[in-house]
């Protein structure tokens, strides 16, 4: 099969979809794991907290490596300066929108549980818009929001380095290694120094100011999947090495399960502790080499619902959490069980979330760009590349 870096890579925007979809499933796992998070559910439990642990990881990873790549392709047709712009309009309008409209409902219930605010809403959003307001919570805020606000800097940081990376290609032993098995290591070696320094000098908090050792992690996958974008070197090796990358990742998966649980008995500065810490980045690497491999041999072909859902994820992506916590929050008295509630919020959010997208947002010009749909079209055309 030819590697199709150049045209539409549909097994991208499949990608994509499916990390989204996995992050709503995973925020709603938060309701229920004894996991801190804005509100919790009558039924917390740490029963989905080994599956999560497996998710976890590569999450973010694959949504900001898929980000870099969707970067590259829509930087490639523009000039740097209306690429800026554009991108920045893409993406700061429904932050700031989300952050001070969508957002705040999860402000509010979780300082209602808290008892620190009235139920009469309109007094908290007063307060909420307050910057000398001080809760709990520092507000207005963007809570789920910083991935967006993330690759916003991400991609403003890049644009100089995007233009170095149009001529670059791989030849002789780069590319010979970028085939091999190789690929499969050479990749994770930053992300293992950053896990054994930076990570642990800054800790990740999401908050833009001062989370250093996520700016450079998460940034690092950005660049990655900058690199990568249309090195057809690069995706011939995934694709040769994507089996023995699921390999690995499964077991890693089982390894890592095997130690979890017993993780508060181990030494914190021990061998198994540093030798688990250090195979956790590397299963990183192997789902998502595994997942693009995979996903290119079996997802790269267009479909009526690729083309509906790749514009639908990012306004599920913004509604998906304050709907969560509505619904959550709106169940909780009815005590239905955790099963029948589980599956009520998983369902109700989903079904919520089409609604309000099919219904108003993709039909209603003026709120398109407040959730980072383009043009005023109702039904907007596809486009050449894998979307950011």
């Amino acid at each position: 099969m030819n590697t199709q870096t150049h045209t539409r890579r549909y097994d991208l925007d499949w990608l994509r979809v499916i990390a989204f979809g996995l992050l709503i499933f995973y925020h709603v796992g938060m309701y229920y794991v004894t996991w801190g998070w804005h509100v919790k559910s009558p039924y917390e439990s740490d029963f989905l907290e080994p599956f999560m642990m497996l998710l976890n990881p590569w999450r973010l990873p694959l949504l900001f490596i898929i980000s870099g790549i969707a970067v590259r392709f829509a930087a490639d047709k523009m000039a740097a300066g209306p690429f800026a712009w554009a991108r920045f309009k893409r993406l700061m309008v429904p932050f700031l929108f989300g952050s001070l409209v969508i957002v705040a409902p999860q402000t509010y219930y979780e300082l209602l549980g808290k008892g620190q605010v009235t139920p009469e809403y309109w007094d908290f959003y007063l307060g909420y818009l307050d910057l000398n307001q001080r809760w709990d919570v520092v507000t207005p805020t963007y809570n789920h929001l910083w991935y967006v606000l993330y690759v916003l800097i991400y991609t403003m940081v890049a644009i100089p380095l995007l233009m170095l990376l149009r001529p670059l290609k791989l030849s002789g032993w780069a590319a010979r290694v970028a085939t091999s098995p190789l690929v499969l290591i050479l990749p994770v070696l930053p992300f293992l120094l950053y896990r054994f320094t930076s990570d642990i000098a800054f800790p990740e908090t999401h908050d833009i100011r001062g989370d250093w050792g996520a700016h450079l992690r998460y940034g690092s996958w950005f660049v990655l999947g900058l690199l990568i974008a249309k090195s057809d070197v690069i995706w011939d090796g995934v694709r040769r090495q994507w089996r023995l990358s699921l390999a690995l990742a499964v077991s890693a998966a089982i390894t890592l399960s095997a130690v979890w649980p017993k993780w508060d008995d181990l030494t914190p500065e021990g061998a198994v502790m540093q030798i688990m810490r250090g195979l956790r980045i590397f299963f990183i690497w192997w789902v998502i080499a595994a997942l693009f491999g995979a996903a290119e041999a079996k997802l790269n072909k267009p479909s009526k619902a690729l083309t509906y859902l790749t514009e639908a994820v990012f306004p599920y992506y913004i509604l998906h959490q304050t709907v969560i916590i509505m619904i959550g929050v709106a169940l909780k008295p009815y005590l239905v069980g955790a099963v029948p509630e589980f599956f009520m919020v998983v369902i109700g959010t989903a079904a919520v979330c089409a609604v309000l997208h099919e219904y108003v947002i993709r039909r209603v010009a003026i709120l398109r760009p407040l959730f980072g749909l383009k043009g005023a079209k109702p039904v907007p055309a596809p486009v050449s590349s894998v979307s950011a």
